[in-house]
């Protein structure tokens, strides 16, 4: 990642971004707001850009004005804004090394659908890492006599929901000590799984995985059943009513199911609209649980339906992924 992060700026901008290549497998989001500071916000916290690296001090940090923020704009939409418009309107771009840019502005509306976006006075730079091996430690657990079990993610923001399901995407998708490789669909509704720019992915999900990019899970999960014949569909971020009918219904047709949903933990889940059913029903054969210990990301427990604890996860392992 650090050879392309340069690339993620203008080239006449780059300068003041070099001092962070020392540490980009760090960097989580860049913040740029229109005449106010630059944000950078690594694994440790919050920073302040300067010429010179990073600051805790607002008043030291390089301020962008409003030609430089059309500038950075113009370089993400590759100087067409008009071309970006379909993106633009839900609000993010991605862009080549799968990282997302995410705009705010003025929104443009006809009959009350958002149309498209002008005025951008906020840009907020998602900076992807995929963390090969970063399943390694739960992949033997998700498996019952040599059988994928359908697996649901359960993780407060910012524990790296994302970055372990990316990997169990891909260890599945080649194959690996417990189970032969197998067909997988992704639905990957914000460009966040496999990072497609231009419809290509950017992160590696496996030899045998087919990515449909942009479209809405409930959506999305059915064509894919339809026309790829998927063996396994992984879907970040399982929301409403309609995401878990989905589901269901991916399950009495024999298809796997790898998902993450937001929850500090099972028993906030429960509270969810349609939540308690589906864990009533058994329908996810493993439950991952993430959170934080001491302020840094972890599993803090793999589950089967019954909700008992299955095996011992090395944390230290997965501490060390999740730092990056």
């Amino acid at each position: 990642m650090a050879d392309t992060f340069m690339t993620l700026f203008p080239v006449g901008a780059r300068d003041i971004w070099r001092p962070l290549g020392a540490f980009t497998d760090q960097i989580q989001e860049i913040r740029i707001r229109l005449n106010k500071p630059v944000i950078v916000v690594k694994n440790d916290g919050e920073w302040f850009l300067k010429k010179e690296g990073l600051t805790k001090e607002s008043r030291q940090a390089i301020v962008i004005e409003e030609p430089e923020m059309n500038r950075y704009l113009n370089h993400f939409c590759q100087d067409s804004i008009y071309a970006f418009q379909d993106e633009l309107k839900n609000g993010f771009i991605t862009v080549p090394g799968g990282h997302r840019v995410g705009v705010a502005g003025q929104v443009m509306l006809e009959q009350g659908e958002v149309v498209g976006m002008k005025y951008i006075t906020c840009i907020n730079i998602r900076v992807t890492h995929q963390i090969k091996g970063v399943a390694n430690s739960i992949m033997p657990l998700l498996y019952e006599k040599g059988k994928l079990q359908n697996t649901l993610i359960v993780s407060p923001p910012g524990c790296g929901k994302t970055t372990l399901l990316r990997d169990m995407v891909r260890q599945i998708s080649d194959g690996n000590n417990w189970g032969e490789g197998m067909p997988v669909s992704v639905i990957d509704e914000r460009s966040e799984i496999a990072g497609c720019y231009l419809g290509i992915p950017q992160n590696d999900v496996g030899i045998r995985t087919d990515v449909l990019d942009g479209c809405p899970k409930e959506k999305g999960m059915m064509l894919m059943l339809r026309s790829m014949s998927p063996k396994v569909v992984a879907v970040d971020e399982l929301g409403g009513m309609e995401d878990l009918k989905s589901v269901f219904h991916l399950s009495f047709c024999g298809c796997k199911v790898i998902a993450t949903v937001h929850g500090e933990d099972i028993q906030q889940l429960r509270y969810k609209e349609g939540w308690e059913r589906i864990l009533g029903t058994g329908l996810f054969g493993r439950i991952v649980v993430l959170g934080k210990r001491s302020g840094m990301p972890e599993i803090i427990g793999v589950y089967d339906k019954e909700m008992k604890r299955l095996g011992e996860v090395n944390a230290k392992d997965m501490k060390i992924c999740f730092d990056c």
